[in-house]
């Protein structure tokens, strides 16, 4: 019997998500900003810019999704639901291209926060009644929230969480000076040190996320837990002279910086 010619078709047809050992993972985890331009398998959660990458587990992004910590991890081949929300350079859920999408107003459409156009006849805009999104529930938050994840996600489609140093730091060095005149010193610049400041903050916002959304934690370990992180932030916020926005900077038990 002779083969079968191939199906034209079948060629165009997009990827299905691995379930294990995706060769692009490395390139995801490492700058979520190109996860939109390198996975050939949207529209996925991972490809969805409310999706926060954590960590990788079986070949795989594993992550959460910023509004509904309630689902905990999972990895980024989930399939996707009505708020999908693509990241640059990603398909939208119609597989349509995403070229100069606003990712800020996306969301805030999402949120059903975005501005609403007033009505010329002198009446209230219409509200639209909130639609549940599938197994996942409403999707709602305040406005401190949604600044928050507009902030968030827009810093991750920049490509890095990267924090401005004080202009007053700009080209300074620190030096560490051994008490014995005969040892070497070692010189860092500031810059350098930022960045490395900017790092534990981002993974203790991390661990925040991951407490939180941790099932298996009851809600006074959760407490105890984020006593925890809040004392690392204030024994931290002797670095925030660096920061030239006070708001990149920590904030300890206290509620000041």
């Amino acid at each position: 019997m002779e083969p079968s010619a191939p199906n034209p078709a079948d060629a165009n047809a997009k990827p299905q998500p691995p379930r294990e050992n995706c060769p692009d993972v490395e390139d995801c985890i490492s700058d979520a900003a190109e996860i939109g331009h390198i996975c050939a398998y949207g529209p996925i959660c991972g490809t969805c810019v409310i999706y926060r990458p954590i960590e990788t587990a079986r070949g795989l992004l594993l992550g959460s999704c910023r509004v509904r910590s309630e689902r905990g991890e999972f990895p980024c081949t989930a399939p996707i639901c009505d708020s999908y929300l693509p990241r640059q350079g990603a398909l939208d859920a119609k597989g349509r291209s995403t070229a100069g999408a606003n990712v800020a107003l996306n969301i805030a459409r999402a949120a059903g926060t975005a501005p609403r156009k007033t009505r010329h006849d002198g009446h209230a805009p219409l509200v639209k009644q909130r639609i549940p999104d599938g197994p996942c529930g409403e999707l709602e938050m305040n406005r401190d929230e949604l600044k928050a994840l507009i902030r968030e996600a827009m810093d991750e489609e920049r490509g890095a969480t990267e924090a401005a140093l004080a202009p007053k730091w700009e080209g300074g060095t620190i030096v560490l000076k051994p008490h014995d005149p005969t040892l070497q010193g070692k010189e860092l610049p500031l810059d350098a040190l930022l960045h490395k400041v900017v790092m534990i903050r981002d993974r203790l916002r991390v661990l925040e996320q991951k407490i939180n959304a941790n099932a298996k934690l009851t809600d006074a370990e959760k407490v105890d837990m984020q006593a925890y992180v809040t004392a690392c932030y204030g024994s931290l916020t002797t670095f925030n002279v660096l920061f030239r926005d006070k708001e990149d900077g920590f904030t300890g038990s206290g509620g000041k910086p």
